[in-house]
């Protein structure tokens, strides 16, 4: 039983590691032996900028002129809101925008994000469409810095480089804006090796003739770097392209996003299993294996870990110091979680605390993803307006 216990530890380990310190010097050896870089040049094509809303009327002026102020040719910029049956002023706001050329496609059925911006590409007059998030703010030179991308005939996809901001500087800010930087060097190694598996929601541009319509349950800025891949294309990063956002200053709302997020990722990785075949394609399948199903692994290797050294401890003066170290990691995050929750800052015990919370996260989602539930429809993770926060 002992040696059953040590190789369950030690396997438990060894994958753990794999996930957050080999996969990512895998990634990056690859980029760096066999690179794929972008061959960029003049390229300035008609671009639909797509804004998919609901309940928006908070942010939704601020992030028009935002957008109208971008500095590319006025005549190659088409603006399109996407309403997925907003029952606020969402739809107002947009059509005070018309003069300015700013269209709105109202859905008639709510039926989620996905499916309101399959309508709206449908109507796109853009030969790129720029996918965005109405709270998301794009520096002025975005569309300048993603267009030459596009000269090369490699490239579906482009994803600019979201940077999280966090005014309040709250804990669960702080943990998310970690986590994005580990996740933004990853993303910069991918784009070199092979391709992004994914894009932020809030800043990605796909060619036109290269957008397929995704199923409404879909987390659409994840699994169109996979629809990109199946055509011979690819997904890169363009680091010049800057954007920001807000992150959740509330624990509560992080996780919910997050288990919505890993949910729908998990149909999506479900229903493109043949992509994680390396036979099949390539490089690409070891990203997704190792980035995402890995990833997702996570807690039960934690679990593993924990029990295996549970068992030894008894018997070990080193894995009774590994189980105590385990255990008082996961007494800083629950101290770090209920700090957050009581709105006390806690910068030391921000990170045990976002880890084990993305990892619960998995947990719950994986459960709603056995049980069958699907996520069309959406409700935007807002932070209240300052009056009321």
């Amino acid at each position: 039983m002992n040696r059953a216990a040590e190789i369950l530890f030690w396997a438990s380990a060894a994958a753990l590691l794999y996930a957050y310190a080999g996969y990512p010097v895998l990634v990056w050896a690859v980029a760096r032996l066999r690179p794929r870089p972008v061959r960029r040049g003049p390229c300035e094509p008609t671009v639909t900028v797509l804004i998919t809303a609901y309940n928006e009327e908070r942010d939704l002026a601020a992030k028009l002129e935002n957008t109208l102020a971008l500095d590319y040719d006025p005549a190659k910029l088409d603006v399109l809101v996407a309403s997925d049956c907003s029952a606020d002023r969402t739809d107002e706001i947009v059509r005070s925008f018309a003069a300015r050329g700013v269209r709105l496609h109202r859905q008639p059925v709510r039926q989620g994000k996905t499916a309101a911006q399959n309508a709206a590409v449908e109507l796109a007059r853009g030969e790129v469409v720029l996918f965005s998030d109405a709270t998301t703010l794009y520096q002025r030179d975005v569309l300048r810095a993603l267009a030459p991308n596009f000269a090369d005939p490699s490239v579906g996809c482009v994803a600019g480089h979201l940077v999280y901001v966090d005014p309040a500087q709250t804990g669960t800010g702080a943990g998310a804006r970690s986590y994005w930087g580990y996740e933004t060097f990853l993303r910069r190694q991918e784009s070199l090796a092979c391709s992004l598996i994914g894009a932020p929601g809030a800043l990605y541009a796909v060619r036109r003739a290269a957008y397929v319509p995704l199923y409404h349950e879909a987390c659409s800025d994840f699994i169109i770097a996979t629809k990109m891949v199946e055509q011979g294309l690819r997904a890169v990063y363009e680091p010049r392209a800057v954007c920001t956002e807000e992150t959740n200053r509330r624990p509560g709302r992080e996780l919910r996003m997050r288990v919505r997020i890993i949910a729908q990722t998990l149909t999506d990785l479900w229903r493109h299993r043949a992509m994680l075949n390396p036979l099949r394609a390539g490089f690409y399948a070891v990203e997704l294996v190792s980035h995402k199903v890995m990833r997702y692994l996570v807690p039960l290797f934690l679990i593993c870990l924990l029990a295996a050294s549970a068992a030894l401890a008894p018997g070990s003066r080193l894995y009774a110091a590994l189980l105590a170290g385990q255990l008082l990691f996961y007494a800083a995050a629950l101290a770090g979680w209920l700090l957050l929750r009581a709105g006390v800052r806690a910068r030391l015990l921000a990170l045990p605390a976002y880890f084990v919370l993305a990892n619960v996260a998995c947990v719950l989602a994986f459960y709603e993803f056995v049980r069958g539930e699907r996520y069309a429809s959406w409700e935007p993770a807002r932070e209240p307006a300052k009056s009321g926060s």
